[in-house]
Parts: structure tokens; sequence; C-alpha cells
């Protein structure tokens, strides 16, 4: 993959993230309040059933639990923990929690897709979650207990859900879409029914409950999470775990826009640390081999060339 697209693909990935980095000011000014798995459901559900609708390819064989699967981790856990996060820490500090998925990529890189632990993606690690802890961090932030170990399962159940998706790769004739679509469904009804039973709906909704709903649908889970696995599928999974920093820096610059927050200069130092980052890695993973881009045909290796221990592309239907 030639240095431009490498750049295109990356910049266009990043939307997903920085998107993301709305939802904490999105749940916490427009949502009603102390409904995780009711804001989780509502963003997850509707959009997958309009893929399913649009796409109109459903799993077969082992694409249905691994579907199950994938939209457990990617979706349905990482959705609810994520708003359990937003709704108990301060979007600065849930974003710092959420900066350790980078770590966990790299740990199960190495065990499921045989990439190596270079010392320069270690080196980026740190220097990221010290960029963001710079960027989000202040003296007030409150530490919730609960809310961190939200923010960091969250963070573990993503990185896991990235790196299955990695190697499991895609399904020959199932685009980009019908396998986000099959993500988001399966999420949906999983947290649909514990929505209903655990929270209920609300006495009543407003105009900007309703717009908070419309936007974290939409754009954050329809637009972006096809985005987000249409460059997981063209990048390494490391690198794309680094993105995942475009969300603290959305979510800071809109602080500022939106909650009169401050950008003091330790922050901007923060700042240029994460996406120093994200840069170190982009430049130094290795760029991965895959056939026609969105042909649904055999997906890309792991996460580089001639890697030990590439799975073999899974034919819908034959055991894996």
């Amino acid at each position: 993959m030639s240095g431009h697209r490498v750049v295109l693909n990356s910049l266009v990935t990043a939307i997903a993230p920085a998107v993301w980095g709305s939802t904490y000011l999105v749940t916490t000014e427009f949502l009603p309040p102390d409904r995780p798995l009711l804001a989780a459901a509502v963003r997850a559900l509707p959009a997958g059933l309009v893929l399913l609708a649009v796409t109109r390819v459903l799993p077969s064989g082992v694409w249905w639990w691994r579907s199950l699967v994938l939209g457990t981790l990617n979706i349905g856990v990482f959705l609810y923990l994520l708003f359990v996060a937003a709704y108990l820490l301060p979007g600065g500090v849930a974003a710092l929690v959420m900066a350790v998925q980078p770590v966990v990529v790299l740990l199960l890189g190495a065990l499921l897709l045989g990439t190596r632990i270079r010392a320069v993606h270690v080196l980026a690690c740190l220097l990221g979650a010290a960029g963001v802890g710079l960027l989000v961090v202040g003296p007030e932030a409150a530490l919730d207990p609960v809310g961190i170990a939200a923010g960091l399962a969250a963070a573990a159940a993503m990185a896991t859900g990235m790196v299955l998706t990695k190697r499991w790769g895609r399904p020959e004739g199932a685009s980009v879409l019908a396998v986000t679509g099959w993500q988001l469904t399966a999420g949906g009804l999983l947290l649909a029914p514990a929505a209903l039973l655990v929270e209920g709906l609300p006495s009543h909704v407003t105009g900007t409950n309703v717009a908070g709903f419309a936007y974290l649908g939409i754009v954050g889970a329809l637009i972006s999470y096809v985005l987000w696995f249409r460059g997981l599928e063209r990048l390494p999974a490391l690198a794309v775990s680094f993105l995942s920093f475009a969300s603290p820096l959305a979510a800071t610059v809109l602080g500022f826009v939106f909650v009169g927050e401050t950008l003091t200069p330790v922050q901007l130092l923060g700042a240029l640390g994460a996406v120093a980052a994200v840069v170190l890695v982009q430049v130094t993973a290795a760029p991965p081999v895959r056939s026609d881009p969105g042909d649904g045909g055999p997906p890309e290796s792991a996460d580089g060339p001639g890697q030990a221990g590439a799975p073999p592309v899974t034919v819908p239907g034959r055991a894996p």
C-alpha cells in the first residue's frame, strides 16, 4: 500500500473516534440521565437494522456465532460500559482510561495475530497515554472507581473485538456494510431487552433527547462504525487502535468550544504527544497485504506481509 493511501485511510478512519469523542458531551447534555443501557441500545440497534435492510445479506455458517461474538465485544459490551463511564466520569478522565486500548491490542496482536511487540510501539503506547493524560486530566478530575472499572473493561472489550475482527476478516460476498450491520444488530439485540428490563423507558422524552439519540445512532454508529471497520480492514490493527486518540482530542476541542473549558499550554503539549504517538505507529506498523478492497474477497493478512501464524481465510459454512 502506497504512503499516500495509508495517510488517506488513516484520516478517514480517524473520523470515527473523533465523532465518538463527542459521546461524553452528547450524553451529559442531550440524553435522559442515568440510562446507559437505553443509550447504547438506541445507538446500535436502529443503525444495524438500517444496514441489514440496505445490504440484504445475512451471515451464514460460522459467521452467525462470529457476528454474535464480535457484536457483543465491539458493540454490546463496549457501548454499555462506555456510557457507564461517560455518566460517572468527566469526559477527560474517561478518555484517559480508554487510552489503554492500544496496549491491549499490542498484547493480543502478539498472541492471536503473531505480530511482534516492538520497542517503538511500547514507546508509542507510553507517549500516547502520557499525552492524553496531559490533555484531559486536571486537578479537579473525579476518579469514580466504578467509572474507572467500566472504562477499562470497555477498552479491553473493544481491543479484543478489533483483534478478532482482524483475525477473522470478512466472508466472501459480504461487504463492510453488511458485516458492520451484523455486528450492530447483534449488539443492539443484546442491549435492548436489558435496557427494558433494568432501566425501562423514560417517563418523557424531549426534543433534545431525540436529537441526541438521532446523532448517536446516525453519525455515532451507522456512519462511524462503517468507517472504523473499513479502516481496520485496510490498516494494521495496532495502527487503527492508536487512531482512537482522536477521541480525547475531539472531546477536548468540543469542551473548549461548547462548554467554555480552557486550553492550557500543558494541554497543548499533551495533544502534541498524542498526535506524535499516532504518527509514530502509522509510519512503523507493517503495511497490510490485501486483495482488492471492498470486493468481499479474502481479507488482508493480520498485520503485515509474511507473518507467521496468519490464519487462513474462512469460507462461510465451513469450520474455522
